[in-house]
């Protein structure tokens, strides 16, 4: 290429480097070992688990397993009612942080307890508390009626009722937390011009703070349910999926066919939930990019 000048004289044009320039050559550098730790844990794991789940066959063991349809269901309700009962929670908890008080501090450090400590430890000393033997709930129970209480984890229904509601106390605190900020993110003027035109509580609430915490409410709810799908911890310590298998989800459906040594049929119940991460995913992300 050249630069054509008045007349017939010509400047030939500087070639271009083909060489990179040291700082180049440290970024890539740099970068190699993330790069790597990002196949090797990352892409590779995935990878490997699509093959595994690669034949048809593992999909209609699937289908015809009655265990898999059960926490298929049992999935749904988890996350319908779980994530839903929990921001409505925490939307409404915000509000009750957000006061200025001193004894509404430390209440806080206590509230958020629960999410701070390990879930193990947490969440067996619940099994425990429900024990039909020796557990503390039974044990009031008796001491306040005379009568033995419940086995409270032999029910499918009353065991995962009680899982969801150890995963909406566990994780409460946190989207408290990110709702709280919203919340204090309001300008406050907004709310003393509201009392001067004599608005209500539940008006401040519908007018100001709701059109406010919209966007961070349905960001916060679409989050939860990606992490919610990935919920093990309160289903699996709680109750192990039974009674006789009967409260397994899909995160917890995949322990089981691996202790039986289904390695596919592992690989092929987490691969079904795809369909339904990848599009919370993707919205997840264009709200993020706005």
């Amino acid at each position: 290429m050249a630069i054509t000048l008045s007349g017939s004289d010509t400047i030939p044009a500087p070639p271009l480097s083909s060489r990179l320039t040291t700082q180049q050559v440290w970024g890539i550098l740099l970068l190699a070992p993330y790069l790597l730790v990002f196949l090797a844990f990352v892409i590779y794991p995935v990878c490997y688990g699509l093959w595994l789940a690669r034949d048809p066959q593992n999909y209609v063991a699937l289908y015809n397993d009655p265990i898999f349809a059960r926490a298929a269901v049992n999935t749904l309700i988890f996350l319908v009612v779980g994530i839903n009962v929990k921001m409505l929670i925490a939307l409404f908890l915000s509000g009750f942080f957000a006061q200025q008080r001193p004894w509404i501090k430390w209440l806080s450090v206590i509230f958020i307890l629960p999410w701070a400590v390990p879930s193990i430890p947490t969440i067996l000393s619940v099994r425990f508390m429900l024990n039909p033997e020796w557990g503390v709930i039974n044990h009031l129970i008796f001491s306040f009626t005379g009568d033995d209480g419940p086995n409270w984890l032999n029910n499918p229904a009353v065991a995962l009722t009680m899982a969801i509601a150890v995963h909406i106390w566990k994780s409460l605190p946190f989207w408290t937390l990110i709702l709280l900020t919203g919340r204090l993110a309001i300008p406050h003027d907004l709310y003393e011009a509201s009392e001067v035109d004599g608005a209500n509580p539940w008006q401040k609430f519908r007018f100001i703070t709701w059109p406010s915490m919209q966007t961070l409410y349905v960001t916060c709810t679409l989050l939860s349910m990606i992490w919610t799908l990935g919920d093990f911890n309160s289903v699996y310590l709680l109750t192990g999926g039974g009674p006789a298998d009967l409260t397994h989800v899909l995160s917890t459906l995949g322990i089981r066919y691996l202790r039986l040594d289904q390695l596919s049929l592992a690989m092929a119940s987490i691969v079904v939930a795809m369909p339904l991460v990848l599009p919370l995913v993707y919205f997840m992300m264009k709200r993020l990019s706005r």
